[in-house]
């Protein structure tokens, strides 16, 4: 079991990430290869239910990728030269976390730990002006799909370790990401580009217990930003085109292109949006990955929203918002 007070090394794709301020189709730079006999109840999907939806997941996610060794050397000198190193986290804080939480799952690449440092350091290196704890700590209140790294009575306790802000941007992580992976606030999002400097503030329910939660505006535009840099991990290490429908790409780049068209992306982040023919370069594929990729992007997000709204109906939170104007 991985303990939180031990910081993961983080992989070649996360190490070019963090290095680069941005994120790059490494095809040609890899080799990805189904994992043989991948346990998707060893990861944070454990709790999806639906026999095509966990086999489509599972061609997803249960890949193994071999970097060429030159492309793995150059990502390991740009981290090692460019790349700030990440503050310690507060020691009460961390017994917190080693005492009281649960983090034993997998993440669709590694441990779930090494997804929250990955976060924490993109963070630090490119963020520095909100609180990079906020990214370490932010599915501490519950994942997408109904893990849970601590129980609701311990909220008091972890409170006591932070400061406002990140207190504000942690309780409302889980709910907020369930809210981008629905339809309804990203379609209302971009049908009042016209206004969203009228917004107000936003309404919602916190994913742990269903309290209610308001959000200003301004703060509400740093989390999407925080979502943002959260959706880096999740993207094709490789092959871009070929895996543009996958639910988090897609997710990933109607938010880039809002906060870009509304000017309020705040961290650093280069992506080139992916082009050219449709091939895959250094992979395997599975039959159930190809045809996965074949699927309309208007079915892939309704299939995710229907999936994100079954969650939280299974755990009594209520997926309703309102976005309240000047």
């Amino acid at each position: 079991m991985q303990s939180a007070d031990e910081r993961p090394e983080p992989n070649f794709q996360r190490k070019a990430a963090i290095a680069a301020g941005g994120v790059i189709d490494h095809a040609g730079a890899v080799q990805v290869t189904p994992i043989p006999d991948f346990d998707l109840n060893r990861t944070i999907f454990q709790t999806l239910e639906g026999g095509i939806a966990r086999s489509i997941m599972q061609a997803r996610v249960g890949k193994e990728v071999l970097w060429q060794p030159e492309a793995a050397q150059q990502v390991q000198e740009a981290y090692e030269e460019g790349v700030p190193s990440a503050p310690p986290v507060a020691k009460g804080l961390l017994t917190f976390l080693v005492e009281e939480c649960d983090f034993d799952v997998e993440h669709a690449d590694g441990s779930f730990l090494d997804h929250l440092y990955f976060c924490y350091e993109y963070s630090v290196a490119h963020y520095p002006d909100h609180p990079a704890r906020v990214m370490l700590l932010h599915s501490i209140l519950g994942t997408g799909t109904n893990t849970f790294a601590m129980t609701a009575d311990k909220i008091d306790a972890l409170r006591e370790h932070l400061t406002e802000e990140e207190w504000t941007h942690i309780e409302a992580f889980p709910s907020v990401l369930r809210l981008l992976y629905d339809l309804p606030l990203r379609r209302e999002l971009w049908a009042n580009l016209d206004r969203l400097d009228e917004l107000q503030s936003i309404r919602f329910r916190r994913v742990i217990d269903n309290a209610p939660i308001e959000m200003s505006a301004e703060d509400f535009w740093v989390q999407l930003n925080f979502q943002l840099m959260h959706l880096i991990d999740f993207l094709p290490v490789a092959n871009w085109r070929v895996h543009q429908n996958e639910t988090t790409f897609l997710a990933f780049r109607d938010l880039f292109d809002l906060l870009e068209r509304t000017g309020k992306r705040g961290f650093a982040l280069d992506y080139t949006p992916p082009s050219g023919p449709r091939t895959l370069k250094g992979e395997t594929q599975t039959r159930v990955g190809w045809l996965a990729s074949l699927l309309p992007n208007s079915v892939v997000e309704r299939l995710s929203a229907k999936s994100v709204r079954r969650f939280s109906e299974r755990i009594g939170h209520s997926m309703e918002y309102e976005l309240r104007w000047r």
